[in-house]
């Protein structure tokens, strides 16, 4: 009878050790470049946010800076002696953050013009008061193009989200324009009322294209304000905001209806264009505390919702790196599972060599080795030796023979 061989634990090939592997590295391939696509992607967005914040830092210096260059103008073309000290102070601020930020946001070049034209202004009023308001226009003309500047270099104007990019137009284009034109609209009505009655004539048109200017981005102000708190998820705007938008908006309306364009008759009447004149000044100083009061409150908010929207791409990313860094972590293990499997069958290949599993199979090639210290079975229809049998003592072979028998066994 043929009795199969027994075989030893199958080899596994080189391709069934390598492929569990291979597998292991294509799933981390596609996941790291994804990471590493979104990483890259939120760090642009960081970067961009965190350069907008920047920029309201700028803008908050350039605010204090706004004023107090308007109310310099306003004493120098009256005749009064300017104070520096306000004046001093809002530059030496703004020239902290150009040092500080202003190769970022390449601000340097229109902050050092802007600065020597500030150094260069009169401290009172020279002796003709257009030549006053001329060489403070082109400083404040100056100002409101490092305003642009800022605004670009930030990145502010490409804002994506509505409700910032309204606070940012707002804030960085509008208020400055309008805090500069109304200056300019009340001064220039200080100097129509000193010249003669032809030249002051002369001036209604020009009073009525500042009356414009300075009218119109309040009003937009206005209207952007009103979007940003409509179009925004924050709480908090709306009741920041409208409070302080409110004052600003009377404040403006007040002044709109004051500086409106005067007819010749109005004009020559000195009566009538001196109470005009105080009246457009009281309504001027309103508004310009309704713009102090209003500006910090915008740029606190855009602030607010700047932060907000680092802090939540801060956030997406570490919950992306700890995802990716979970599914590396179990790859990373499946992978030492497989490796440790593969160990594991070597040495059990090798122990299995080692105790004679891969001896070499018997010449009849029937797949059957007999037991250890057998004797192989003589061929059919050949006698077997016979064994060699010891003597027995003389005497003993009959008693022997019978105790081998029993009683009955006869029968």
């Amino acid at each position: 009878m043929t009795v199969p061989a027994q075989r030893g634990p199958r080899r596994p090939s080189l391709s069934g050790r390598v492929l569990p592997l291979l597998l292991v590295v294509a799933l981390l391939a596609p996941m790291a470049f994804l990471f590493v696509q979104q990483h890259r992607l939120t760090s642009d967005d960081r970067d961009l946010l965190a350069r907008e914040r920047r920029g309201v830092e700028y803008l908050r210096a350039l605010g204090p800076l706004t004023l107090a260059l308007v109310d310099a103008q306003s004493a120098a073309i009256a005749g009064r002696t300017v104070s520096r000290e306000a004046l001093n102070r809002t530059v030496a601020d703004v020239a902290a953050i150009d040092t500080r930020v202003g190769n970022e946001l390449r601000t340097h070049e229109r902050w050092t013009g802007l600065r020597a034209k500030l150094e260069a202004l009169p401290e009172k009023g020279l002796t003709d008061p257009q030549a006053t308001f001329a060489a403070y226009g082109e400083a404040t003309d100056l100002l409101l193009a490092l305003h642009r500047k800022v605004r670009e270099g930030s990145g502010l104007i490409r804002d994506q989200q509505a409700d910032s990019f309204y606070l940012q137009d707002a804030i960085s284009d509008e208020l400055p324009e309008s805090v500069v034109a109304t200056g300019r609209l009340a001064d220039l009505a200080t100097v129509a009322s000193s010249l003669p009655v032809a030249e002051r004539i002369a001036l209604v048109p020009r009073l009525g294209a500042l009356w414009t200017s300075a009218i119109g981005p309040a009003n937009d102000l206005i209207t952007n304000l009103r979007a940003a708190v409509d179009s925004t998820d924050s709480t908090n705007l709306g009741a920041s905001v409208l409070n302080h938008l409110d004052t600003y908006q009377r404040a403006i309306e007040r002044l709109g209806a004051l500086a409106a364009p005067a007819s010749a008759s109005s004009v020559t009447d000195e009566s009538a264009a001196t109470r005009a004149l105080a009246n457009l000044a009281a309504a001027r100083t309103a508004a310009q505390n309704a713009t102090r009061q209003l500006q910090p409150v915008i740029l606190d908010e855009l602030d607010t919702l700047l932060a907000d929207r680092l802090d939540r791409l801060d956030r997406d990313r570490r919950l992306t790196g700890g995802a990716a860094g979970t599914a590396a972590l179990l790859l990373a293990t499946l992978g030492a599972v497989l490796v440790a499997s593969a160990r594991r069958a070597r040495r059990a290949e090798r122990d299995r060599r080692a105790d004679g599993g891969d001896a070499d199979p018997p010449a009849d090639g029937s797949g059957w080795e007999p037991p250890a210290g057998s004797r192989p079975a003589a061929p059919i229809g050949t006698l077997a030796p016979a064994e060699p049998r010891m003597l027995q003592p003389a005497g003993q072979g009959r008693v022997a023979g019978a105790e081998r028998w029993g009683p009955f066994d006869a029968r």
